[in-house]
C-alpha cells in the first residue's frame, strides 16, 4: 500500500517481446497527462557499470556462470535502490520494466533453485503493484527482433514462463497478450 505523499512502485515483468515496455510507455503517459510525476526505470540499466557488463553478456560477447549474472542482475538493481526510494518519497511514481521476478524466472530457468535466485534480491524495495504480461513463447517469437539475444530462445523462453507461473502472487494483475504487436 502506498502512503500518502510516497510514489507507486509499479512493475511490468513478463518474458521477452510480451508487450512490457509498450505498457510501460502508456502507463507513463498516461500517469503524467494526469498531471502525476512519474518516471520510467529499466532493469538491467545497461548504463552502469554492472549494466554494461550484463549488456556484453546478453549480446554473447562474453561468458560468465548463471551464478555470477545473476549476481550481476541483482547487483544492477541493488544499485539503483537510494535513487528508487528517494524518488519514491519525493512522490515521484516508478514505472519499471523488469525487477528482481525476471532476475529469478531466468536464473531459475537455467536449473538454479527458487531459493537461491530469489536470496540476492531480499531488502529490494517492494512493488506497490506487478503488472504480468503472459504470452506464448510462439507468439513472442513472431514479433519483431525476437532472437538477437542470448536469452531469446523458445524453449528458454518456454522455461522463464513456467517459473513466472510458480512466481505469480494472486494480487499480481495479469494481462494475457494476444495480438501479434506490442
Amino acid at each position: 500500500m502506498v502512503r500518502p505523499g510516497r510514489g507507486a512502485l509499479i512493475v511490468f515483468e513478463g518474458g521477452d517481446r510480451s508487450g512490457k515496455s509498450t505498457q510501460c510507455r502508456l502507463l507513463l503517459d498516461a500517469l503524467r497527462a494526469a498531471g502525476l510525476q512519474a518516471q520510467l526505470r529499466r532493469f538491467p540499466d545497461r548504463t552502469t557499470a554492472t549494466g554494461k557488463l550484463i549488456d556484453e553478456y546478453l549480446k554473447g560477447q562474453s561468458d560468465v556462470s548463471d551464478e555470477a549474472v545473476h549476481l550481476l542482475f541483482s547487483a544492477n538493481r541493488w544499485e539503483a535502490m537510494a535513487a528508487m526510494k528517494r524518488d519514491l518519497m519525493d512522490g515521484m511514481t516508478l514505472v519499471v520494466d523488469r525487477y528482481a521476478y525476471s532476475g529469478v524466472a531466468y536464473t531459475a530457468a537455467k536449473g538454479l533453485s527458487l531459493s537461491w535466485c530469489q536470496q540476492p534480491d531480499v531488502g529490494l524495495i517492494q512493488p506497490d503493484a506487478v503488472m504480468y504480461m503472459e504470452l506464448s513463447s510462439t507468439a513472442a517469437a513472431a514479433r519483431a527482433d525476437f532472437g538477437g539475444e542470448r536469452y531469446e530462445k523458445v524453449e528458454f523462453q518456454e522455461k522463464v514462463r513456467g517459473i513466472f507461473q510458480q512466481l505469480k502472487d494472486p494480487w499480481w494483475k495479469v494481462s494475457t497478450v494476444q495480438n501479434a504487436g506490442e
